[in-house]
């Protein structure tokens, strides 16, 4: 498959770099962004033949994707399905389609696989030998895997109080990991710092430019499984917001290519009410947002307390005629254990955020009740604490069998 990109661009100010040579933020400290020659892609490739491609994971979108087929690290990527939650819906007044994208059947459970996967194979297309990167969890496992995979060395700094499940997850799948005594932004400053004398390289949340290319194909894939007919409405859980900027480039690509229509859904940044440095600065109507001191929310993966692309989420919601909007983490728990009994999916926490960020707007009006909605659930639930049980049966003692009875 030819390989379509042009250049690298700097989010905020055009700035043009040249795609054969390693970069991480801009000049000015910004994310850079990959650029394809769409004209190109449009002369070549239609949606009947992608309907030919036989792969069934995101690398079916190789086109709009910046790695030669060489260089691709894979660990059996699949298109996560869509499940409609019929059940939780039938007790609300909602009249449309409520959707949950299950990205925790992706390699090391978690969408962070996309990204990491693309950052990882680009590492391996440029020649750099060790990744680093902080992390609440799954991020640190997928680059992992995959730098395991592909002979690379990484390197892992999590917060002290993340959960256990995910540090071990890291350390077996072959990083070199470490705890430290702070939130993901100091962990991600001692990367920084440590850059010249360690010799890694940072593959921070949007530090570098291929994770938002792997988290693109969600937008994609998305695309694809409506017939590019897309949703009303994406509830996104947002820390970095890799994802939901992703999707929004995603969606001006395939527009350009002719593929999808004007019709573009309405982007909902989804953050925890005791770490929301995006929310807040959305609802103040400015482009950047301030550090969120004293970052606390059970939802590790959206406690980010400040985002290097925090102006490129902010374009997105308000570009798509969207909003941010908090939840609490009684929120998040209740919805959490709400969707797993009634609709049998057991959501990560920060998928839990998502519905119960739609039952809030739903309540305000912020959404119509026949919209078609689709909630991002990031992870497997298996990989976080769940409620301990208690019940007990004892063998040698009678017992009464009418107690079990419906």
């Amino acid at each position: 498959m030819k390989n379509y990109v042009t250049h690298l661009e700097c989010a905020l100010t055009g700035e043009i770099k040249d795609k054969n040579k390693v970069h991480g933020l801009s000049s000015a400290g910004k994310p850079m962004l990959v650029r394809y020659d769409l004209e190109e892609i449009k002369k070549d490739i239609s949606k009947e033949d992608l309907k030919k491609n036989v792969i069934n994971g995101f690398w079916r979108y190789s086109f709009l994707l910046p790695v030669d087929k060489k260089n691709r690290v894979s660990l059996g990527e699949v298109k996560t399905p869509l499940i409609n939650l019929d059940n939780c819906i039938n007790e609300l007044d909602f009249k449309g389609k409520l959707i949950v994208k299950d990205e925790g059947l992706l390699p090391t459970a978690s969408f962070k696989a996309r990204g990491l996967c693309l950052a990882v194979s680009m590492a391996k297309q440029l020649n750099l030998k060790h990744l680093a990167i902080p992390t609440n969890g799954n991020a640190g496992a997928a680059l992992a895997a995959y730098a395991s995979k592909a002979k690379i060395k990484s390197t892992v700094f999590c917060p002290d109080d993340t959960p256990e499940i995910n540090i071990r997850e890291i350390k077996s799948l072959g990083a070199d990991t470490y705890l430290v005594n702070g939130l993901i932004n100091e962990c991600g400053k001692l990367i920084l710092d440590g850059k010249e004398e360690a010799n890694w390289f940072d593959v921070s949340t949007l530090k570098e430019p291929y994770r938002i290319e792997g988290k693109k194909t969600m937008g994609l894939e998305l695309a694809e499984q409506f017939n590019w007919e897309l949703p009303d409405v994406i509830f996104y859980p947002t820390g970095g917001g890799t994802g939901l900027i992703g999707m929004w480039k995603a969606f001006t690509e395939l527009l350009k290519l002719g593929w999808i229509q004007n019709k573009l859904p309405k982007m909902v940044a989804v953050q925890a009410e005791g770490c929301a440095p995006i929310y807040k600065a959305w609802k103040e109507g400015k482009e950047f947002a301030k550090l969120w001191e004293g970052a606390k929310t059970l939802a590790a993966g959206i406690r980010v307390p400040i985002a290097v692309g925090d102006f490129l989420i902010i374009r997105a919601v308000n570009e798509s005629k969207g909003f941010s909007i908090t939840v609490s983490d009684e929120e998040i728990l209740n919805s959490r254990e709400s969707v797993s009994k009634k609709d049998g999916i057991l959501l990560c926490p920060e998928g839990a955020a998502t519905f119960a960020a739609f039952k809030k707007t739903l309540n305000q009006g912020l959404i119509k009740k026949n919209d078609t909605v689709v909630l991002f659930n990031c992870a497997s639930g298996l990989k976080y604490p769940l409620p301990e049980v208690s019940k007990f049966i004892d063998k040698n003692s009678k017992i009464n069998y009418l107690d079990f009875k419906l």
